[in-house]
């Protein structure tokens, strides 16, 4: 039987137009809302009643990070991409990361009364934010095995080979 070859799919969505495209409108989502957050909305936040200027205050801050660590995944990536840090690099910078997705807006009471930029702004970073999450499991950056653990090529072969070994030790 011959040894299959697993095709990375990061590795070629990396090498990708799409990854391309993902990378550059993360990084005009994180321009625009820099942007918004310098100009439109610190005025539009100075106009704001107490309970919604402290919940302004509040998503801002949480529309930031967010956007920070999905720069940080789309840069890490294409730093892999380019030959400017390895696999191992890679994977260790990934894991500081964290893509978490809490907070949605449907979630958040006075979500409504919030400026539409803002609003718009973090539908619009949830919306990458799961689109990122999504590449990120399926190109396994996390879990790629290490180069001491052994490549299991077809697991029901492996299995079958293990209960063919048991049961000839048997003598069965």
């Amino acid at each position: 039987m011959a040894a299959s070859v697993t095709v990375s799919f990061g590795e070629r969505f990396q090498a990708s137009e799409q990854f391309d495209q993902v990378f550059k409108e993360g990084m005009s989502l994180v321009e625009q809302t820099a942007a918004y957050l310098d100009g439109q909305g610190r005025r539009e936040a100075k106009l704001l009643k107490s309970p919604v200027n402290v919940l302004y205050a509040t998503e801002s801050m949480r529309l930031t990070t967010r956007l920070l660590d999905l720069a940080s995944w789309l840069l890490i990536r294409r730093a892999l991409k380019e030959g400017e840090i390895t696999t191992v690099e890679a994977r260790r910078k990934r894991q500081r990361l964290k893509l978490q997705g809490l907070g949605r807006p449907s979630h958040i009471k006075g979500f409504a009364d919030l400026p539409e930029g803002l609003r718009t702004l973090v539908v619009d970073s949830f919306k990458l934010h799961d689109r990122i999450v999504q590449l990120d499991r399926s190109m396994f950056l996390d879990r790629q095995p290490s180069a001491d653990t052994p490549v299991v090529t077809n697991p029901v072969g492996d299995q079958m080979s293990r209960l063919e070994a048991a049961f000839a030790a048997k003598g069965l």
